[in-house]
């Protein structure tokens, strides 16, 4: 069990008065300490219900949200995630802006080691988009090319 001092800044998880944000909203970003940052481990959230707005005609895009990442002394906390994530909702921005802008927000919040974050918009107009993009420290730039190269690979 984690003590109250390791718990200490996660105040949206088990808070049932909590409002979701109507606009863009980096700072209901909450963290908590990695109690293995010794270890190399892979930490996965998909958001199947992501929504943004087309930044020229205000119409509605809809994606899934796939993010990977190698902690190092700090993870995102789930629940404050979900937050950020619905407050695209309202976000009038391209699909590649909205990937790039999850990504710089959470290697701002947590420093990982490494980290990437995928867009699977659904297709408008007959085109899909799925924006790929990632980041990691010196250690991992081996991965941050591996990764970039297998999106190429995973596209066709």
């Amino acid at each position: 069990m984690r003590t109250d001092e390791q718990l200490d800044g996660v105040t949206l998880l088990g808070n049932t008065g909590v409002k979701y944000p109507d606009q863009y909203a980096p700072e209901v970003l909450e963290t908590f300490i990695n109690k293995h940052p010794e270890r190399e481990y892979l930490v996965t959230f998909t958001c199947p219900e992501f929504t943004s707005l087309c930044p020229k005609t205000g119409q509605p895009d809809f994606a899934k949200i796939i993010i990977n990442y190698i902690p190092r002394e700090r993870m995102v906390e789930s629940k404050s995630l979900k937050l950020y994530l619905f407050s695209f909702r309202n976000h009038g921005d391209f699909h590649e802006d909205c990937v790039n802008i999850i990504l710089n927000d959470l290697v701002k919040l947590m420093d990982p080691r490494y980290i990437e974050v995928r867009g699977l918009f659904t297709p408008r107009g007959g085109i899909s988009i799925y924006p790929f993009a990632n980041h990691g420290d010196a250690e991992h730039q081996w991965l941050v090319n591996d990764r970039l190269k297998a999106s190429f690979l995973d596209s066709f």
